[in-house]
């Protein structure tokens, strides 16, 4: 969907930041993403459908593999989970995929909107950065 590395910094004019800048500079930003996206998607569920998406998160192995008993019985089969699976690093445990794959899903047939949710806050957020963009640089210039 996108990638949040040096691109990203070059696309909102922060390529100059040093290179420890840039890693703290990213992972706040994918922190921002992540709340604002899953406040306006917690919007309007119900504490159930909360408590079942919070389970996948937290990796409960015993209610994401309830779930998928439930509503995707044949996940192996689903062309989603396969390519999460091929293109898993070796390391990453079983019970991990399952739950990436679950949230994915859940979200597919809760939040079909999800994708846009996203790309939308993902752009309000970069056109934040680019009109402080001055201030941002002048920040982290002072404090070298």
């Amino acid at each position: 969907m996108f990638q949040l590395d040096d691109n990203f910094l070059q696309e909102v004019g922060l390529g100059s930041l040093p290179d420890d800048q840039k890693q703290a500079f990213l992972a706040h930003f994918r922190e921002q993403l992540e709340m604002i996206v899953g406040t306006k998607l917690s919007e309007g569920l119900s504490d159930q459908q909360l408590g079942e998406f919070e389970s996948f998160i937290d990796r409960k192995s015993d209610r994401v593999s309830a779930w998928l008993a439930t509503n995707a019985p044949n996940y192996e089969q689903d062309a989603v989970y396969q390519q999460l699976r091929a293109n898993a690093p070796d390391n990453v445990p079983a019970d991990v995929l399952l739950a990436e794959y679950a949230s994915l899903k859940w979200l597919g047939m809760n939040r079909p909107n999800y994708r846009d949710v996203v790309a939308q806050t993902m752009n309000e957020l970069k056109q934040e950065i680019i009109a402080n963009r001055d201030a941002i640089l002048g920040g982290d210039a002072s404090a070298a």
